[in-house]
């Protein structure tokens, strides 16, 4: 047994460095090139594309149907019908996601009415989310814990973006230029995903009414869940822009950015472990104890990052970004203990998805949707790009930790994480 076990945890510690591996050419990339990007087009057209980068993040949820969610599960559960499943995911997310094109532009004609570049930004980022739809093919290989291949699209795919971006620096080109990178961020990902797919004989695909109905029924959940979280995700953005300013914005999301740089390592871990954690529900110890180890990484690893950020805001800014951006280093204090409850959340998927408390998530992130908007409402103008930072960190905490304690069934994943803070049984 001990030689079986030993097996699989090589595996999943290659998984994991190849994901970490990907991640970090693509954080690298991402950086370099978002940070030259940022400089060239000035706080208020960054913060118009970001702020078209607000809808398609909204309309995330619907165009996903939450699936992305639970199909691992429905991988390892019903292995014989793999084709099926992913083919019918493809299937149902194209046409969810050609819906979200249409209503975004309908929202844009209407809160930015007579403003023709946000329109046609809005437009060219948001078509992206068709060809996002091959992404399904990702689930597949982590599922096989074979995560390198996607590993490997995702590297050419970032290569293809960041050499595209640096020929519009190069050129001069405007900022609907720029706009087109996030979909030719996602039709590259997708022809790779497809090619390393048939490589490594992955099953036809085929579309199954009956499994497209079994998907629909066991994510659903998700989708008005995860509906609640892209109001409270996008909020802030949207908000920002329609009672300030596109500068607002622009500070806000380079906070946002400079957080992101390195979350690469936590949803590798996330990945990598998903499976793991999946598969061992039957041992109910083994199970909460791998779920307090994967807590209790995402929060301290998280918590050592926000102190650096919060004492070397000011200084990060400047060297980064220059003096035109040193407002952001104010919301960069605050929305940077934001990741730790952030991906809690992520990795409590695994927990709730085995319980089957998906019911639950949608009454959770409706308290939360609310709150946030509330938050915003009062905050941002008062401290702007500030305070739409606060309403986001407060409305994290309640999200994993203050809502569901009011839940009886989510009451026990709370205390994992409670005693994966506390370090209680962790090792």
């Amino acid at each position: 047994m001990s030689r079986i076990q030993n097996l699989i945890h090589n595996k999943v510690t290659r998984n994991a460095a190849w994901l970490i591996g990907g991640r970090v050419y693509h954080m690298l990339l991402a950086f370099v090139v978002g940070l030259l990007t940022a400089r060239y087009l000035g706080p208020s057209n960054y913060g118009l594309i970001n702020y078209a980068a607000t809808y398609t993040s909204f309309f995330a949820s619907f165009c996903t149907l939450g699936i992305n969610s639970v199909i691992v599960k429905n991988f390892v559960d019903h292995p014989d019908e793999e084709g099926e499943t992913v083919g019918s995911t493809i299937w149902l997310r194209t046409i969810s996601s050609a819906l979200s094109v249409v209503m975004m532009m309908c929202i844009t004609f209407i809160a930015d009415r007579g403003e023709t570049t946000a329109h046609i930004i809005v437009f060219l980022c948001g078509i992206g989310v068709i060809f996002q739809v091959m992404d399904t093919l990702n689930y597949w290989f982590q599922a096989k814990l074979q995560s390198k291949y996607a590993s490997i699209a995702t590297v050419i795919s970032y290569t293809v973006v960041s050499a595209y971006k640096v020929w519009l620096l190069m050129t001069d080109k405007g900022v609907e230029w720029f706009a087109v990178s996030t979909s030719v961020d996602y039709l590259v990902v997708a022809i790779v995903l497809m090619v390393m797919y048939k490589r490594h004989q992955g099953p036809a695909l085929a579309f199954s009414k009956e499994k497209a109905k079994e998907l629909f029924k066991s994510s659903y959940h998700f989708i008005l869940a995860g509906l609640m979280v892209s109001i409270y995700g996008s909020t802030d953005k949207f908000m920002l822009k329609q009672m300030l300013n596109e500068a607002e914005v622009g500070y806000y999301s380079t906070a946002v950015s400079i957080c992101n740089t390195w979350v690469f390592v936590l949803v590798a871990i996330i990945d990598s472990l998903y499976p793991v954690i999946l598969q061992s529900f039957s041992d109910k110890k083994l199970f909460e104890r791998k779920n307090k180890q994967l807590y209790a990484i995402v929060f301290y690893v998280s918590i050592f990052v926000s102190v650096v950020f919060s004492v070397l805001a000011t200084v990060i800014v400047r060297i980064l970004y220059g003096e035109a951006y040193l407002p952001t280093a104010a919301p960069l204090r605050i929305i940077t203990w934001y990741t730790a409850f952030s991906y809690l959340g992520v990795a409590r998927n695994a927990w709730v998805v085995s319980y089957n408390r998906q019911k639950y998530l949608t009454y959770l992130y409706v308290g939360a949707a609310v709150t946030n908007v509330i938050l915003n409402a009062l905050l941002i103008p008062v401290w702007g790009a500030s305070g739409a930072a606060a309403a986001s960190l407060i409305t994290q905490i309640s999200t994993i930790v203050v809502f569901p304690a009011l839940i009886k069934d989510l009451r026990p994943n709370v205390k994992l994480i409670i005693d994966a803070i506390r370090l209680k049984g962790v090792f």
